[in-house]
């Protein structure tokens, strides 16, 4: 499953009349149900692209062309040598249970995801910070140990979202947070709810009453819901061949735009026979990246050799380092001790992604020798056996996190099982690297060499598929960071 002194005034509109809703109601539709709804404790995307930025805020947002902008922060200052960023919080910040939100309570969250026993996903953004500091209930000084060069982009994530230490332990089913909604139910395997929070330092400019995640698994039953009006918008559809049914209803508009969610067949690096560097690369030339698009996703996606986005400006085509060869993959094979092949398991999640791709990828790398067994699981399951206890051959699974190649420098105590020195020592350049023009060079370097060892196979970025009523406004095309962003929506007159 991912990262910029500035002044709060995000344009929140008014609204209007849709399919499912009433003129300040909407029904989201989601694949993935969420398994707790705490971003800080658990790493599924689904968990922010419900309560980050709505129920829970963090110091910034990112825009939808991936720039910072405020968040709970109303400004900031950076100062001139970068070793500190000093943020200034609104007067009237209050979490949902009623209490004022002070400096103290940025302090607590950020020493509890930074303690050694914390469990927070992404504990790696918090790595730069030496000391929090503040001199008094609106002003929070972060102190770095050096420069960082993702450091306000890294604070939007919902693993960096502010929480009220008294409420940290219901926030795994009844969050609590200072967002412009709060939380009012879940109902287990069919949909969470949040409403506005009245309170809320900008509540007069937020148009949505009310806010339905509904979760529909099938991708057939989530081109249903939106025909039968049941469902307002789906920001990712599942089913992309349904997309030209929508652009012909003049009931709906489709807007197609980008994530930053690589899609890879992730290879187990410490388990035999993908720890040796021919067997990993004859994967990548059994693949046939077009295929799996168009077989896949109806088209719907940009190839990819390496593990960054092709949108951003540092990225590095070399999607044709390891060309379509089966012949190539098979001579490989055969340099590995295996001219016969072997046989490996595939464990695709249930996103429409994962099990089409699964089914193709499979096809290709038999014509190359490898023989795979498809065992389908669940979320939850992929979750525990897949990236908790490192228990799998291969998976398919997009990395939705921005700026997330350091996943590569977690060693074998990552479900990659990969470890390299070298990359190590770049990623650490990187990250303390603050010249542009130096710093995208850097980020190239670091594409070529998880291509070169064939970490996995590299399939393509996931594109934004989504569908809305067409009465729904303020939704953004892209998603350069995991979140719905209610706080903008509104329904047309």
């Amino acid at each position: 499953m991912g990262i910029r002194t500035v002044v709060a005034g995000a344009a929140l509109l008014v609204l209007g009349a849709g399919l499912a809703s009433a003129k300040d109601r909407v029904v989201i539709g989601m694949q993935a149900e969420p398994p707790v709804l705490d971003p800080t404790i658990n790493a599924a995307a689904a968990i922010d692209s419900i309560v980050s930025g709505n129920v829970f805020e963090s110091l910034t947002l990112i825009d939808d062309n991936g720039g910072v902008t405020p968040g709970l922060a109303e400004s900031w200052t950076v100062a001139p040598d970068g070793r500190s960023v000093t943020f200034r919080l609104p007067a009237k910040a209050t979490f949902h249970n009623g209490r004022a939100l002070t400096s103290d309570d940025v302090r607590l969250t950020f020493a509890r995801a930074m303690a050694p026993d914390s469990v927070n996903p992404s504990k790696k953004i918090f790595q730069p910070i030496e000391a929090v500091e503040t001199p008094d209930a609106r002003t929070v000084v972060i102190r770095l140990k050096q420069p960082n060069s993702i450091f306000l982009f890294s604070m939007a994530a919902g693993d960096a979202s502010i929480l009220a230490m008294e409420t940290v332990e219901q926030n795994r089913t009844r969050p609590v947070g200072s967002g412009p909604f709060r939380f009012k139910e879940w109902v287990k395997g069919d949909r969470v709810v949040l409403e506005r929070y009245p309170e809320h330092r900008n509540a007069a400019r937020i148009r949505m009453r009310e806010a339905v995640f509904k979760f529909i698994p099938d991708a057939s039953a989530q081109v249903a819901a939106m025909l039968a009006g049941d469902v307002d918008a789906t920001p990712v559809i599942a089913a992309p061949e349904s997309l030209s049914r929508f652009q012909r209803d003049p009931r709906f508009k489709v807007v197609v735009g980008t994530t930053e969610g690589e899609v890879i067949l992730a290879l187990n690096n410490a388990r035999k026979p993908f720890d040796d560097l021919r067997v990993r690369r004859a994967v990548s030339h059994a693949l046939d990246r077009k295929a799996i698009i168009d077989g896949a996703m109806f088209g719907y996606g940009t190839p990819i050799g390496s593990h960054f986005p092709p949108h951003h400006p540092a990225y590095v085509d070399l999607t044709g380092r390891y060309p379509h060869d089966v012949a190539r993959a098979k001579a490989l094979l055969a340099e590995a001790g295996l001219p016969d092949g072997f046989e490996a398991t595939l464990k695709p999640p249930p996103f429409s992604y994962a099990r089409r791709g699964a089914e193709i990828v499979a096809s290709q790398l038999g014509k190359a020798g490898i023989r795979v067994r498809i065992e389908p699981i669940e979320w939850a399951q992929w979750l525990d056996v897949v990236y908790k206890q490192r228990n799998y051959d291969m998976t398919i699974v997009a990395h939705t996190s921005p700026y997330d190649m350091d996943n590569y420098v977690r060693g074998k105590s990552y479900y990659y099982g990969y470890q390299n020195a070298a990359l190590d020592a770049l990623m650490k350049r990187i990250d303390v690297e603050t010249d542009e023009k130096r710093l995208f060079a850097l980020y190239g370097d670091a594409q070529r060499m998880i291509a070169e060892d064939a970490v996995h196979g590299f399939l393509f970025q996931l594109a934004k598929t989504g569908v809305y009523a067409a009465g729904l406004r303020g939704y953004g095309a892209n998603e350069p960071i995991v979140q719905t962003e209610l706080w903008q929506w509104w329904w047309e007159n």
